[in-house]
């Protein structure tokens, strides 16, 4: 070893001095030199060592001492290393910046220079209890409700959007033991059907804390309400984002109710709607037009508000589902199955309902606008009247659903100036669908077409300007009108604006003769056809005219004579008559 090395050279260096001591002084003497960047032992005790002197040699006890002092310095390099790697693993424990794998490799090495192993103990969680949502809702004291209300109420007189935010708190607070695992309402929305998805979560509130609620909610304005609302839906649409993940590019979604228990807004938002479900209306812009609210993905939450609308009222159901989910259904890619089924189920459940037909044709108007537009009733049309090859298994079930929704589309006062303009918009609608050629939808539309005449005369005139742009559906109305011309002539309060238009439509087949149309030669002649039995209507109506005015003449005469007969002798003639 090049310490050992060293330190003989120096021992050697010594004798040889020791020896040269009666010497000349000027003499050679042997000089031994460290080697460079070694670090020079520190001389040993002069004990340690035993230097003989006889015949200038070298004791055996100095090879035993350097040993013993090698032995020395690698026990004190063990202990130091030990040493440092002991205060390593206590400052790894006590920052717990080390995994338990790590730990192990410490200890392992620690163990393996003689130092004493450390282990990191990590400290037991005490676990949550479970708690159902059965089990928390049913811990709610509607008393001690009741006067947390009163409180609110007082407290924030004239801040409403706050109560309404201390409401949520109190739920809040009632179902926050209750656990993701306990309500995974995201698997709950996509499993149920409609007819179950209506009681969550409110089949589990004790009646009279939902009485205390609603009663409280329904003195709340619509504006307020309407805010609340938007609010607890944003927070919904949050956690279900959080459920998905982030979308690639996307921002990360903010935790905005990360405080408050989901539970308690899926109850409260459920009373709300129930209890005011107007203020649902106000909201259908909003989810109709902000892309925020919509896709397949949030369609369960959007169907599962409504029907919480409709328990409170059909009408509003309704609404919703023809001015939110209808357009769904008509885009060019449409919607999966899964989606049709679901937004079928809840229009089957509105119209199914008791009284519905009554309580929805009666509200046909709601705000000023209709439940069924003349827009929507179009779509109504294309979806259960498509073409054979277009025919999907959905298709009898709005089959089944159409009649009750025409009624309410075609609900209201006769000749008011409201359904004046609904028949004239309907009839744009019409008159394109009868061109289309498909054979049920035509047929459909030519009956709602010749309606729209029923209650507007100046729908008439809307016809005439359209009927050389629309050749072949005017074709197949008339056709109808000619068919079946005892049915309806009966429903017209009038015939003589529909004499005038066919005059109109003849003349213009005349000026058009030059195309030779096939179709205008057909018109030609359904126009005479119809003509005909107007005509002879209208020679009767004069010949009764002439009658009545001829027999007020006779009358007139005989009421001059009768005066100037004896009152007496006339008496006496009707007696003997």
């Amino acid at each position: 070893m090049d310490e050992n090395s060293a330190m003989i050279e120096q021992i050697l260096g010594e004798v040889e001095n020791d020896n040269g001591k009666n010497g000349d002084a000027n003499g050679w003497q042997k000089v031994s030199y460290s080697k460079r960047n070694r670090k020079t032992s520190k001389p040993p005790p002069p004990e340690t060592f035993s230097v003989g002197r006889s015949n200038g040699g070298v004791s055996s006890d100095v090879f035993c001492s350097i040993e013993k002092h090698s032995e020395d310095r690698r026990h004190r390099a063990a202990e130091a290393a030990a040493a440092a790697e002991a205060a390593v693993v206590s400052s790894a424990v006590a920052n717990g910046s080390k995994s338990d794998e790590e730990d192990d490799s410490d200890t392992g090495g620690a163990a393996e220079n003689g130092s004493v192993e450390i282990k990191k103990v990590k400290p037991k969680k005490p676990k949550k209890p479970k708690v159902s949502l059965v089990e928390a809702a049913s811990k709610i004291d509607a008393g001690d409700l009741s006067a947390f209300l009163i409180d609110i109420t007082s407290s924030y007189e004239t801040q409403q959007e706050i109560q309404l935010m201390r409401f949520a708190d109190y739920f809040g607070r009632a179902f926050a033991s209750v656990s993701a695992a306990q309500f995974p309402w995201l698997k709950i929305f996509k499993e149920s059907a409609v007819s179950k998805l209506v009681d969550i979560p409110l089949s589990n509130v004790p009646e009279d804390v939902y009485k205390t609620s609603v009663d409280w909610l329904n003195r709340r304005s619509l504006d307020a309400l309407a805010s609340f609302l938007l609010w607890s839906l944003d927070s919904i649409l949050a956690d279900l984002a959080r459920h998905q993940g982030v979308s690639k590019g996307s921002k990360k979604v903010t935790q905005q109710a990360a405080s408050k228990s989901l539970v308690a807004i899926f109850v409260v938002l459920a009373m709300a709607l129930r209890r005011k479900p107007d203020v649902l209306i106000n909201l259908a812009p909003t989810m109709r037009e902000n892309p925020k609210y919509q896709g397949q993905d949030k369609l369960p939450i959007t169907v599962w508000m409504i029907a919480q609308a409709t328990q409170g009222d059909l009408a509003v159901g309704l609404y919703m589902w023809v001015h939110v989910l209808l357009p769904m259904l008509s885009g060019k890619s449409s919607c999966n199955p899964q989606s049709r089924d679901l937004v079928l189920q809840l229009v089957e459940r509105i119209i199914s309902s008791p009284k519905a037909r009554p309580i929805l044709v009666n509200g046909a108007v709601r705000k000023g606008e209709r439940l069924v537009p003349p827009s929507a009733l179009e779509i109504l049309m294309r979806i259960t009247f498509p073409a054979p090859s277009a025919r999907v298994k959905a298709t009898e079930r709005f089959e089944a659903i159409y009649p009750t929704l025409k009624k309410v589309a075609l609900a209201g006062s006769p000749g008011s100036k409201a359904m004046k303009q609904v028949a004239q918009q309907i009839l744009n609608y019409a008159v394109k669908a009868v061109g289309e050629g498909v054979p049920e939808l035509s047929k459909e539309a030519s009956d709602i077409f010749i309606w729209c005449l029923t209650q507007n005369p100046d729908c008439y005139e809307q016809w005439d300007v359209l009927y050389l742009d629309n050749l072949e559906a005017s074709v197949t109305v008339l056709r109808k009108l000619a068919n079946e011309w005892k049915e309806y002539s009966v429903k017209h309060s009038t015939l003589d604006p529909l004499r005038e238009t066919l005059k109109s439509f003849r003349q213009k087949n005349e000026k058009a003769e030059d195309d030779a149309h096939a179709s205008l030669k057909e018109a030609d002649k359904y126009c005479k056809l119809i003509l005909g039995p107007l005509s002879k209507g209208h020679g009767c109506l004069k010949g009764a005219l002439f009658a009545s005015i001829t027999l007020v003449a006779g009358a007139a005469v005989m009421s001059q004579n009768v005066q100037s007969l004896d009152l007496d002798k006339l008496s006496a003639m009707f007696n003997l008559s």
